[in-house]
């Protein structure tokens, strides 16, 4: 009776060994999934809403005023309707990058 006993515990010991080592295995491939997506996430901080810089009321004013003098002035002083489109597109395209040029990146 003993015998059978300590072969039945020694069979329940080996199918808790297999488990803890399946268990193992998967806490592993977990915590390596997390280093792994750690090492490729970007560890940047960013603001309370999210954007890297941000501009005041007044300063998102003044380049919407600026950019659409400039547009005005374009279709007011050039007589050629190419001309005037290709203006206004680069305009709009380099408005950005004159942006921050002129006012800077603020974190």
């Amino acid at each position: 009776m003993s015998k059978e006993r300590a072969k039945r515990r020694a069979e329940r010991l080996v199918v808790l060994e297999r488990e803890k080592a399946v268990r193992a295995r998967k806490v592993a491939r977990r915590q390596w999934r997390r280093t792994l997506l750690r090492s490729v996430r970007p560890n940047v901080r960013l603001g309370r809403d999210g954007r890297l810089y941000s501009r005041s009321r007044r300063q998102r004013i003044g380049i919407v005023v600026v950019a659409l003098v400039a547009i005005g002035l374009v279709w007011f002083f050039i007589p050629d309707p190419a001309l005037r489109v290709l203006l206004t597109v680069l305009l709009v395209l380099a408005a950005p990058a004159l942006v921050v040029v002129a006012l800077g990146r603020r974190p």
